[in-house]
């Protein structure tokens, strides 16, 4: 949905999720915009897609490989996990050959035990033409790589690839989501590129909190975060506000929407916007606070999706966020519906990229493609 909002326009989408496919599918008969425009997704397995009819038709090639082997909240398995699709990933530019690529995945994969892997990723990302031998270990395949990489003898098809970690927070998205994201172009086209610039910071949002009280007089309401001493420390150290914007926080998100557990009948009026019970704060797990970008929001491996999904009130209680509320802070309209039960929604946005995230970056790649045209 980001990447639309950045002036592309999707030719397939491949989802294996059946929930997902069924949300994708029902925002398309609500006529939904971005999604009214997409095609009927594929949905199943993508390593049964064949990709080799879009080559040359396409501009960008983008997509999440299944994040979950190197998640901190998986099982941290990475190429021993059945999961693992960055293989697939690589097939596509492969069978496509497309100007650009955008790929996202957790932070988790930059981690010191992944290194390894992480290079052997941007290795395949950057060389997709030379393909692993049915027989070969990937650690060969990846020593294979960097001898080709090294050997200056750079024939076929080659992507010039840059990868960093994000937060989404810097961006203005209302919640503090960090992702390691993955941009390729292909090298005959010469283009340059780097990272859009960060436009959103802590500082900026803490002097408009503590010192010029701007935050608090827009809201009218008192600040939470004035109960935090190691904030206050740090807002009054600054000497003038930042250029930035502010972090956008939770009640920015959400602070026009009625409470769904004490004013159920005006919460209906919005969609997905309903009570769920069953929240309580326990170590590791506490909560979002109103007036900070919330934590990460998570789709959980096993049963409902993690306890970080709560919103922290005032008064120190807790409750899980709604769906709306969710999809707010992962900078979705709000005529976007989602499909499933509560459980499967959050999954479905805990797995997500938030809208503006993506399009922050697509823009800077749809401006250096428009370049060459």
């Amino acid at each position: 949905m980001g990447l639309c909002e950045s002036g592309f326009r999707p030719a397939k989408v491949v989802e294996w999720d059946r929930w997902c496919c069924d949300t994708i599918r029902e925002n398309r008969r609500q006529k939904a915009n971005p999604v009214a425009l997409w095609p009927e997704p594929v949905e199943g397995d993508v390593r049964k897609v064949d990709f080799r009819p879009f080559e040359g038709k396409i501009d960008l090639v983008s997509g999440g490989p299944p994040c979950q082997p190197f998640s901190l909240g998986g099982k941290h398995r990475a190429h021993a996990d059945h999961r693992d699709m960055w293989g697939e990933a690589v097939r596509v530019v492969r069978e496509t050959k497309p100007p650009a690529f955008v790929f996202e995945n957790v932070k988790g994969l930059t981690r010191a035990s992944f290194a390894t892997y992480l290079a052997y990723v941007v290795h395949q990302l950057t060389y997709p033409d030379l393909v692993r031998r049915a027989d070969e270990e990937w650690h060969s395949h990846l020593s294979r790589l960097e001898a080709h990489h090294t050997s200056g003898q750079h024939t076929g098809l080659q992507y010039k690839v840059v990868y960093r970690v994000l937060n989404a927070a810097d961006y203005g998205v209302p919640q503090r989501r960090e992702r390691v994201v993955f941009v390729g172009f292909r090298q005959d086209l010469g283009i340059e590129w780097s990272f859009p610039r960060e436009t959103h910071s802590l500082e900026a949002l803490l002097w408009d909190q503590f010192r010029s009280c701007e935050y608090g007089d827009r809201h009218k309401a008192r600040v939470i975060g004035l109960t935090d001493p190691r904030l206050l420390s740090r807002a009054l150290k600054l000497a003038e506000r930042p250029a930035t914007e502010a972090w956008r926080t939770v009640r920015d998100a959400i602070g026009d929407l009625p409470d769904p557990q004490h004013q159920a009948g005006q919460a209906r009026r919005f969609n997905n916007h309903r009570y769920q019970p069953g929240a309580r704060s326990y170590p590791g797990h506490t909560g979002s606070p109103l007036d900070l970008p919330a934590k990460t929001l998570k789709a959980g491996v096993h049963g409902v999706p993690g306890g970080e999904n709560m919103l922290l009130r005032p008064d120190g209680s807790v409750r899980y966020f709604t769906v709306r509320e969710s999809a707010r802070l992962q900078t979705f309209p709000d005529n976007y519906r989602l499909h499933g039960s509560w459980t499967e929604s959050m999954r479905q946005l805990g797995n997500a990229v938030p809208v503006e995230l993506a399009r922050v970056i697509g823009a800077g790649v749809a401006a250096r493609l428009a370049e060459r045209a």
